[in-house]
C-alpha cells in the first residue's frame, strides 16, 4: 500500500503533565507504538519536538509549537509524498498494522476512513485519508477543530473488535498509561 504516516506528537499534554509521546509503556514509548502501527508507511512524519527514538523519521514542528492538531496536520501534510496517508495520535499503544491496513482498505475509494470507538465515536487521530482531499480541505478551512475539518469529508467509520486492548485506546492521563501497562 502506498501511504505515508503523520504522527501528531507535539501537544501540550496538560492532563498528562509530562512528555506524553515519550512515556514508556510495555517496553516502548507511546510514540514507538504508534509508529509501529504504521510500519508499512513510505515515510514516517512526526510532528512535534525531536526525540531520538525513531531513526529515519521526518520530524517537523507546527507553528507555533503546541498550537493544536490542525496546525500540526498542516505541518505534517507538507511532508507527505504518497497519495494516501494515515493520521495517528502518538499515544495509541494498542493500534496495530492490521488496524491501519483496515483503515486504508476502507478509504481506498473514499476521501477517508476513521476508527470509531466502542461507543461509535469517531477517533479523528486514527484515520486514513486521500492526500489531495486533505490538502484541499486544509486550504479552505479557517478553523482549529480537527472534527470540524475532517467530519465534513464524510469518512467511512471503521470498527475493530475491542477485545482486551481496544485499538482506539489513547493515553491522556497517567492513569490511562498505567491501565495500558496493565493491559499489555
Amino acid at each position: 500500500m502506498d501511504f505515508d504516516a503523520v504522527l501528531l506528537a507535539g501537544g501540550r499534554a496538560r492532563r498528562f503533565g509530562a512528555d506524553k509521546p515519550a512515556a514508556p509503556v510495555g517496553g516502548r514509548t507511546l510514540l514507538e507504538w504508534s509508529a509501529a502501527a504504521a510500519a508499512g508507511a513510505g515515510r514516517l512524519i512526526v510532528v512535534g519536538p525531536r526525540r531520538d527514538v525513531l531513526p529515519g523519521a521526518v520530524v517537523v514542528r507546527e507553528d507555533p509549537p503546541g498550537a493544536g492538531p490542525v496546525p500540526a496536520l498542516r505541518a505534517g501534510l507538507a511532508e507527505v509524498r504518497a497519495p494516501r496517508l494515515v493520521l495517528l495520535a502518538a499515544d495509541l499503544p494498542f493500534l496495530r498494522p492490521a488496524h491501519v491496513a483496515r483503515l486504508l482498505d476502507a478509504a481506498k475509494d473514499r476521501a477517508g476512513a476513521v476508527l470509531v470507538d466502542g461507543d461509535g465515536r469517531e477517533q479523528w487521530l486514527a484515520g486514513a485519508w486521500r492526500t489531495t482531499t486533505l490538502r484541499d480541505a486544509l486550504a479552505a478551512y479557517p478553523g482549529t477543530s480537527l472534527r470540524g475539518l475532517l467530519g465534513p469529508l464524510d469518512p467511512i467509520p471503521v470498527t475493530v473488535p475491542e477485545g482486551d486492548r481496544p485499538a482506539w485506546y489513547d493515553c491522556d492521563t497517567p492513569e490511562d498509561l498505567a491501565a495500558a501497562e496493565r493491559l499489555l
